[in-house]
C-alpha cells in the first residue's frame, strides 16, 4: 500500500507541475483574465463536481460539518489565496525558478510540521517504527528542494549576466514575497489537516477512504477563490481588461480556445489533490508526511517539465550539474521515505497494530 501511496503522490505532482503550461496557449489574455477562469475551475467547479460524484449524500455532509471547523478551513483557504498572489508577484521580481524552489520548500516544511505541532503529535509520529528513517528522508527531500532552488538562482544570475534578465528584478523584495508565499502556501496543508472532522462525517455517510476528503475542499478552496476573485476582479476593472472575457481580436473560436486552456489548467490543479487524497489514504502510519512528499514531488516534476521545455537551455554545465544533483537527492529521498514507511508498516503488521490507513477503510 505504501508503494501505491508514493506512486499516487507522484501522479499528483505531475498534475501540479503541468497545470500552468496551458497559459502558454493564451498569449493575448492578460494574466488576471487567465487566472480568474483558472481559479473558478480549480477552486469551485472541480471540488464541487468531484465531491458530488464520490461522496454519498453530500448535502447532508456539508450540513453536518461543524461550523467552527468550516470557518477555520475557510480562513486557511483565504490565507492560502494571499499566498498565491505573493507567489505570482515573487515570480515577477526574481523569476520562476527561484520562486518555485524556495516557496515550495518552505511550504513543504510548514505544511507538514505545523499540523503535527497543533495536535501534539510531532514527536510521537517520528518515534513510530521506521519514523527516524522517514524523518531523515524528509530532511533529505528538503535538502533536494534547496539544491534545486540553488540551481534556479544560478540560472537567474546567468541570465542577468547575459543581459537577458527581466526589468524590475528586485532580489530583496522577491525574497520577502517568496517567504510570504511559502508560509501561506503551507497554510493549505494546515487547512487540509484541520478539515479531518469533515472527512470523518463523509466516511459516516458511506464515502470510501481516499474519497472522503473531497468535501473539505469545497470550503478550503472556496476561501481561496473568494480572496482571489476580489483581488483580481479589482485589477481587471482598474486595468480595463474585463472585455477580454467576452471578445478577442481573433474571433469567437480563439476566445473559446483560451477558455479551454484555462479550464484545463484549473482541472489539472485540482486533479493533483484527487491523487493526493488517494495517496494519503495509502500511506499507513505515515500519513502525516503526505504534504511534504507532495511538495517534493511537485518540485521534482516542475524542474523536469522545465528541462523538457528547454527552460534550462543555454545554462552553464555547473548550473545543470547542480540541478541534476538536486533532482537526484529528491529521488533518493522518495526511495528512503518508501523504505522507512515499509519498515513501519511491516513492524505494525508483525505486532498486530492497525495502520492509519486500515483504520480509515
Amino acid at each position: 500500500m505504501i508503494l501505491l501511496g508514493i506512486g499516487l503522490h507522484a501522479l499528483g505532482g505531475i498534475a501540479a507541475a503541468t497545470c500552468f503550461i496551458s497559459q502558454k496557449g493564451t498569449p493575448k489574455w492578460s494574466w488576471q483574465t487567465y487566472w480568474i477562469v483558472f481559479c473558478v475551475m480549480a477552486w469551485f467547479i472541480m471540488p464541487l463536481a468531484i465531491s458530488m460524484l464520490t461522496v454519498p449524500d453530500l448535502g447532508a455532509v456539508l450540513r453536518e460539518a461543524p461550523q467552527p471547523i468550516v470557518l477555520k478551513v475557510l480562513l486557511y483557504g483565504a490565507l492560502y489565496g494571499f499566498g498565491g498572489m505573493a507567489f505570482a508577484l515573487a515570480i515577477q521580481c526574481i523569476g520562476f525558478s527561484m520562486t518555485y524552489g524556495m516557496a515550495i520548500g518552505i511550504s513543504a516544511v510548514f505544511g507538514t510540521v505545523v499540523p503535527q505541532v497543533l495536535d501534539g503529535t510531532l514527536i510521537s509520529n517520528f518515534q513510530k517504527p521506521g519514523g527516524l528513517i522517514v524523518l531523515v528522508a524528509f530532511i533529505l527531500s528538503m535538502v533536494g528542494v534547496a539544491v534545486c532552488g540553488r540551481a534556479g538562482f544560478l540560472k537567474e544570475r546567468e541570465i542577468a549576466q547575459q543581459g537577458e534578465g527581466k526589468r524590475g528584478f528586485d532580489m530583496r523584495k522577491g525574497i520577502w514575497l517568496v517567504l510570504l508565499a511559502g508560509v501561506l502556501s503551507g497554510i493549505f496543508g494546515v487547512g487540509a489537516a484541520a478539515g479531518k472532522p469533515i472527512d470523518d462525517i463523509a466516511s459516516q455517510h458511506g464515502a470510501m477512504a481516499g474519497f472522503n476528503g473531497y468535501p473539505k475542499y469545497i470550503f478550503l478552496t472556496g476561501g481561496t477563490l473568494l480572496t482571489n476573485l476580489v483581488w483580481w476582479l479589482t485589477i481587471c476593472v482598474r486595468r480595463g481588461t474585463l472585455r477580454e472575457f467576452v471578445s478577442t481580436h481573433d474571433g469567437l473560436g480563439r476566445l473559446l480556445f483560451y477558455y479551454l486552456m484555462a479550464l484545463i489548467g484549473g482541472m489539472l490543479w485540482f486533479i493533483q489533490f484527487i491523487f493526493y487524497e488517494l495517496g494519503h489514504a495509502d500511506m499507513g502510519n505515515f500519513q502525516f508526511i503526505s504534504w511534504g512528499i507532495h511538495m517534493a514531488m511537485l518540485v521534482f516534476f516542475s524542474f523536469a517539465v522545465g528541462l523538457a521545455f528547454r527552460e534550462w537551455h543555454g545554462c552553464s554545465r555547473k548550473t545543470i550539474r547542480v540541478l541534476l544533483a538536486g533532482l537526484f537527492i529528491l529521488v533518493g529521498s522518495f526511495g528512503l521515505i518508501t523504505y522507512g514507511s515499509l519498515v513501519g508498516e511491516m513492524e505494525a503488521a508483525k505486532n498486530g497494530v492497525p495502520t492509519d490507513s486500515s483504520k480509515s477503510h
